[in-house]
């Protein structure tokens, strides 16, 4: 069993589904559809069917060759209670405990009463579908299921599916009917990728006898590759395993209709060059600033108190030219020398008297 395949206990109230089809002489009960329905979803290991039978005598033999155990229960009159109700409760709850590889539970009935025994599964952590006739099925046992299915359902096709052409070896059609029906029990349980061992899987649980070699394909491979040539499947071939992946039914379609729109597009008129105009040479927006000259740095006079109140000389903006003649500057009088504290100008020293 592969991780997350379902395995299946089916068991079906007949009397209360005999009740739908009672005064329809149009129709008739057809187990192979639900069967086919619930084969989709995962293994059916279990399928039990609980009746008085001496009033459904014609539908013991399809239900025996369905491998259905027929349960004979007596007429409530004999009894006084719904016998059949309390035997399917009592199996069911014997399964969910002794078996725990049986993981979803399908309950062919309609009744209300089949309602705490739905909870009581769903509490131990199984999946339970519910299967009855729109007329007869109470909405208190619709509500309560993980999934509700009607039979009116089963009896209507699921999208368009090809055709096969009528031209075809009896074996081939055979083959390529089975592929379909797999392929849209898959799309129909929202299947994200179908891969080919997937399609297989479905193929061998709807029909156990299946064989590609006997269709006249050596691998299964083969066969998706004639269905996609007659235009039954599209395929694709996954980047990593190699295998094929079915993508939908048909031929490629889109190809074709690409091709067709190239064809009827009419080619755009080619633009004439416009004549190159001449630039004009576009002037730097940064301009770089003209290099000032580097200015000797003179040597630091030491500061002492008689230099202390002497300003500094203004140094001159720029450099005299070396061709120029040196200049000579006057000495800075100090303060012995007759220095004006007060205006900041000098005196003239005093001259000795000559004697």
């Amino acid at each position: 069993m592969t991780e997350g395949e379902r395995t299946l206990a089916v068991f079906i109230d007949f009397e209360n589904l005999a009740l739908g089809f009672k005064g329809k002489k149009e129709k008739r009960f057809d187990i192979q559809k639900v069967l086919e329905r619930l084969v989709e979803k995962g293994k059916i290991i279990v399928k039990k069917s609980y009746a008085d039978w001496a009033d459904y005598a014609e539908y013991k033999k399809p239900l025996h060759e369905s491998a259905i155990e027929l349960i004979e229960i007596p007429k409530r009159a004999m009894t006084g209670k719904n016998s059949a109700d309390i035997r399917l409760c009592v199996d069911a709850m014997d399964l969910c405990y002794s078996k725990e590889h049986i993981n979803t539970f399908a309950i062919v009935s309609g009744d209300s009463d089949f309602s705490p025994l739905v909870s009581k599964l769903k509490e131990n952590g199984k999946h339970v579908i519910g299967i009855g006739m729109k007329e007869s099925s109470s909405n208190l046992l619709i509500d309560n299921c993980d999934e509700f299915i009607y039979y009116e359902d089963l009896e209507r096709p699921v999208g368009t599916p090809p055709k096969i052409e009528q031209e075809l070896p009896e074996r081939k059609k055979e083959a390529f009917q089975l592929l379909v029906d797999s392929v849209v029990g898959l799309v129909r349980e929202n299947k994200e990728v179908l891969w080919s061992s997937m399609v297989k899987e479905t193929m061998k649980r709807k029909k156990p006898s299946f064989n590609e070699s006997y269709h006249g394909y050596r691998t299964f491979s083969d066969l998706l590759a004639d269905a996609e040539k007659h235009g039954i499947v599209r395929l694709r071939t996954d980047s990593r395993s190699g295998t094929y992946v079915v993508v939908g039914f048909g031929k490629e379609e889109k190809k074709v209709e690409v091709e067709e729109s190239k064809e009827t597009k009419e080619p755009r008129p080619q633009r004439e060059p416009k004549e190159l105009k001449e630039r004009k040479p576009q002037k730097p927006r940064w301009r770089g600033r003209p290099k000032r000259p580097k200015v000797q740095a003179t040597p630091a006079i030491p500061v002492t108190s008689e230099t202390a109140a002497v300003p500094e000389s203004p140094t001159p903006s720029e450099p005299a030219p070396l061709d120029s003649e040196p200049v000579f500057q006057e000495p800075v009088p100090t303060l012995s020398e007759g220095w004006d504290s007060e205006t900041g100008e000098s005196e003239p020293p005093e001259r000795e008297p000559e004697t």
